[in-house]
Parts: C-alpha cells; structure tokens; sequence
C-alpha cells in the first residue's frame, strides 16, 4: 500500500471532523492520492464517498463522480457542501448549467457529479477536455458488469470516455460484487489486480430476521411496534404499496408511498420528507433508496422476495448507515419462488445460469437453520465465524426436522394425482380428509390416501412451501402443483430433505415512553441536553433546507451531551465537527451546552 501523506489526516478531520479513517478507507484513499486505479468493495455505511471525496479537496483538478441518480447526488452535494467542499452537478433537474461549466473551466469545483448517460456522450468529454481532472470515480460499479445482479449499459458506454482520459486514474466502488463481477470490474477498467480492495461485507450493527409469510400486516405491525425510528418497507408491486401504506396509516404512524405511478413531483417531495424526518416510514418498490444517503434508517423490511442475495444486501445495507443499532425483516412466500423461476424465461439465454443460481442462493438464505449472515458473507467469498449472535436464527435457533419421508409422501401424492392440483387438495388426500371432490375423481382410492398423520399434517405446508422455493415443485398453467428438478431424487430416497421450524420469536424489550429502548439504545434516554441539541438540530436544518443529519450525526449529538465541551476547541475533538460546522454552528452549541 502507498504511504498516506501526512497531510491526509489533517484534511480529514478539518473537512469532515475525524481524527482517524474507518476499515479500508485508508488504503482506498492512499492509493487513490498516489494516482493509482483502484476497485474499493466496500459495505454500505463503510464510507465510500469519503474515499474520492476527501483526494477530491487534496488533489489538484476536479474528480468526476458518476453516479446512477440524480436524486442520490443532490444528497450528496448537500452533504459535501455542508463541509466546505466545492460541489456541483450536471443533470436534467439542475438550472444552473452554465455557472457549473464556469466553475469547472476555472478549476472551482472539487467534485462534479453526473449520470452515465450524460458522462457518455462526446460532448461531456469535449467539455472536459477544457478542464483539469484528478480522478473519475464510478459509484455502484457493479452496474458495469453483465455478471452483475444489475447491469446497465450506460455504464459500459463510459469506456471511450475513460479510455480518452487514460492518464487519469479510476476508482470504481461497490457494496455489492461476487468474485466474477469483481474480476470483470477490473478487466473492464483496466485496474490492475493489486488494486482490488476488498473492505469485508458484515454489518455487525444490522439484525438480519427471515420469516415465511403468513399474515404480512401484523408481522409489520410488531416491526413498527419496536422501532419507532425511520424506515423503510419494500413491497413487491405499486398496488401492494399502496395497501401496506394506507394500513401502516391507519395505525397513526407517519407513513408515505413511493413507486413509479406517483408524479414525478410527489415522488421528489415525499422522498424529500423521507429524508428530513427522525420516525417517518416509507413504503417503496425497490427503485426507492438508491437516491439517498440518509444515515439514520433504522429498520428495512421486505414485504416480498428481493430479486437476488446482492439486492437484498444493498437494500438491507440502506438501514444503520450511522453505525448504530438496525433491524431487517423478509417476508418470503412460496409464491414468490414461482413467480421468480417464472421471469427466467424472459432473461437471455446466456444469462439464465447465473440468475439460477442466483435464485437458489436465495432459496438457502431463507431456508436455511443456520446463520443468516455466515451465509450472506460465504455468498461474498468470505469465511465468516459460524454464528453472529444477531440474526434471528443466532438468537432463537430453529428446530431441524427431518421431513425426507414426508417430502416422499407429498411429492408422491401430487405425482399420483395427476401433477394437476392445488396444495389443499393434495393436503385433503394426504391427511384422508373427506371431500367430494376427491371421491368424485377416485383419489380416495390412492395409496396416498391418508397415509400422513395427525403428527405430521402441520408440516405438509411449511414444507410444500419449502420445496417450492427449490424448485422441486412447480407450477402448472393452471394454478396446480407438478414436479419439478430435484424430485426424482427425493422421492428414490437419494437426497435427504430438512425443515427448519422458526423457534418463536423472543419478546422485545419493553420500551420507555417516548419509544426508545431502555438499555442498550444508541441515543440516551432523558438526557434534556441531548433533547434540546436534536431540537436544535432540527430547526438548523429546516432554516437551511437540508435534512438534520446533513447538519450533524446522531453520535455527534452524544458526544457532545457525554463531553460537555466549554471551548471551541474542545468541541472541535468531537467526531464529525469539521473546521466548516465548528465556525457555522460551534457558538450555537456552546450556549445550549451551557445552558443545560
């Protein structure tokens, strides 16, 4: 690794407060200040945009930030700005156009953020060729890789520009990247193999639960119950958004929804609201949270299947970005899977292997009796300890049954019923349930008839759903069950099958009144200074039209109620109390510290 220069811890804490970098940051930075091409894997919440942010202030010229949304560089731009760094964009949505060319023809920006489509075209590069350019850095490089859970071709359109520009170094950055999506980030932008810097996937402050779906609306209810912070709720669908909206409402929580059938001008002022509050919940499909950068989420639940492991370690990875404490739920159905192996037709042929795979990775991680995130992280080529201690499966172990004769009973049962009906039809024959419809087609005459038990019968849907998920079960085009890839073995007695049962859920700890947990809890519970610096906090934030974290962290807030600064200098050795903040709002905080 380079040597990082001296100066570097100067600037960073003068520029963003800290006296120290966090895990990899300072190898991604190092190389990056010594001019070399780097690819950073680094966990959402690691901080990512500190590495190309902070070389952006040091380094002469500007560095050009690509990044997928307009929505998540306006976050960020009101993040940089706040610390005193120079920062514009290019985008459809901004007016100013012709102030940010200025600027960066006159070498007054420290950042420019713009969208692939535009960092594309020849004009963006005749544009930049008036400028001096320290660095291009590539955010979600994952998107450049067709082996990647989401490829975009407006980012393999950037290589003309990267390759004009070949003297200029590139760092790409991605939370999301298995070992063949990093290989071909690396072949693609020409980063040699010692530029791979892997920072390690776990999120030790995130709680991982996995639940099968049996009645959505109270599982969320007793999510909302417990966290009482701002969150966010994937639903597969706007029609499902809208219905979990209106019921989590209907509880008197604040609550909004955002998908694509809202107006362009609703979305923007509900995620807007999103980001300002401190308890709101937004319902989204899985386009909301890629424009944001909001640090203080402290729950992300999906209501349905994510499209691959990678997307729900991103979207999970949008909650407890603060390093503080967070919550995750899934709600995953049979439905789902067969849905999921459906829409495998519609991808090309020569990707269809890997989104297979990709899907059966999926299938493991909700089934699995094991730790959630050990799996998460071997999923990234990790060798994890075997338990976490904060997943759902760590905390109250599932039972492990061994269901192999009754998955032979079952998928003998929809074989000898003509591989054309319902699981409660096949569960009426299973367990010799009476039923005309059943002696009217003669399956009361089946060997299968009646053949499972009393013991056995609570776990003929449990498992249906679980072979569901494998894709040993299928559906037919009528709604009925057949069999699928993986039965014959099963029913030969050649492949074991296992059910785990989830072992009850262990009661939250009881809450004080105003909704934060007794113990435990990140933020202090009846500290008034504490109290009066969050309300201070929020109206700062509403004068200046940014979100209150902008303005600063929930920690920063702690350490400073924990401390009691009485000087200036003192408040500036607080975490996150840059020379910018310190100047702005130092006084303002001295008062309220000596006022309680």
């Amino acid at each position: 690794m380079p040597a990082l220069p001296p100066s570097a811890l100067d600037a960073l804490h003068a520029t963003f407060g800290f006296s120290a970098f966090r895990g990899a940051q300072e190898a991604v930075v190092s190389r990056v200040l010594a001019g070399r091409s780097t690819l950073a894997v680094m966990p959402t919440g690691a901080g990512k945009s500190l590495t190309y942010q902070l070389p952006a202030v040091m380094l002469e010229g500007t560095c050009v930030v690509v990044s997928p949304l307009i929505a998540l560089m306006h976050d960020q731009l009101r993040g940089a700005a706040a610390n005193g760094i120079r920062a514009a964009s290019l985008t459809s949505a901004d007016t100013d156009r012709a102030a940010t060319v200025a600027a960066l023809r006159a070498g007054a920006l420290d950042l420019l953020y713009v969208a692939p489509e535009r960092a594309s075209q020849p004009h963006f590069r005749d544009l930049l060729e008036d400028a001096r350019i320290a660095l291009f850095a590539i955010d979600e490089a994952h998107c450049l890789s067709e082996w990647g859970h989401d490829f975009r071709p407006d980012y393999r359109a950037l290589r003309p520009l990267l390759e004009h520009f070949g003297e200029v170094p590139r760092l790409a950055l991605t939370a999301t990247a298995d070992h063949h999506t990093r290989a071909d980030i690396l072949q693609l932008l020409a980063i040699p193999d010692d530029g791979l810097i892997v920072a390690g996937f776990d999120r030790p402050n995130i709680s991982y639960t996995i639940r099968p779906r049996d009645n959505p609306q109270a599982q969320l209810a007793a999510l909302l119950d417990a966290e009482p912070g701002p969150g966010i709720i994937y639903a597969p669908t706007r029609a499902a958004v809208e219905r979990l909206a209106a019921s989590i409402g209907a509880r008197g929580r604040r609550v909004l929804p955002y998908h694509a059938g809202l107006a362009n001008e609703v979305r923007a002022a509900n995620q807007a609201a999103f980001v300002a509050s401190e308890d709101m919940v937004m319902v989204a499909t899985v386009a909301f949270g890629m424009g944001i950068d909001k640090p203080d989420v402290r729950f992300v639940a999906h209501a349905g299947l994510p499209k691959s492991i990678e997307a729900y370690y991103q979207e999970t990875g949008r909650a407890g970005r603060d390093g503080d404490p967070a919550q995750t739920l899934m709600l995953w159905g049979a439905d789902d899977f067969v849905r999921a192996r459906q829409r495998l037709t519609e991808v090309d042929e020569h990707r269809r292997p890997a989104e297979r795979q990709r899907l059966d990775a999926l299938a493991a991680l909700v089934e699995t009796p094991a730790c959630r995130r050990a799996l998460l992280r071997r999923h990234f080529g990790e060798e994890p300890p075997a338990t976490c201690g904060n997943c759902d499966n760590c905390l109250n172990p599932p039972a492990l049954n061994d269901v192999t004769e009754l998955a032979r009973k079952l998928l003998s049962a929809v074989y000898r019923t003509g591989q054309g009906y319902g699981l409660g039809h096949i569960e009426k024959v299973l367990i010799g349930k009476p039923d005309e419809r059943i002696t009217q087609r003669g399956h009361d005459a089946l060997s299968v008839y009646g053949i499972v038990g009393a013991d056995e019968a609570g776990l003929v849907r449990p498992l249906a759903r679980a072979l569901q998920a494998r894709g040993v079960l299928v559906p037919t085009e009528h709604g009925g069950l057949a069999l699928g890839e993986g039965a014959r073995e099963i029913l030969r007695g050649e492949e074991p099958v296992g059910l785990a049962i989830a072992a009850r859920p262990a009661r939250a700890a009881r809450r004080s009144r105003d909704g934060r947990a007794p113990a435990g809890g990140a933020n202090p519970v009846g500290d008034p200074l504490f109290e009066a610096l969050r309300g201070w906090r929020r109206s700062t934030a509403a004068e200046a039209g940014v979100p209150p974290y902008v303005v600063f962290h929930d920690a920063t807030l702690r350490e400073v109620a924990a401390q009691r600064p009485t000087s200036l200098a003192a408040l500036g050795e607080i975490g996150g109390m840059g020379t910018r903040k310190l100047g702005e709002w130092g006084e303002a905080i001295l008062a309220l510290v000596r006022q309680y």
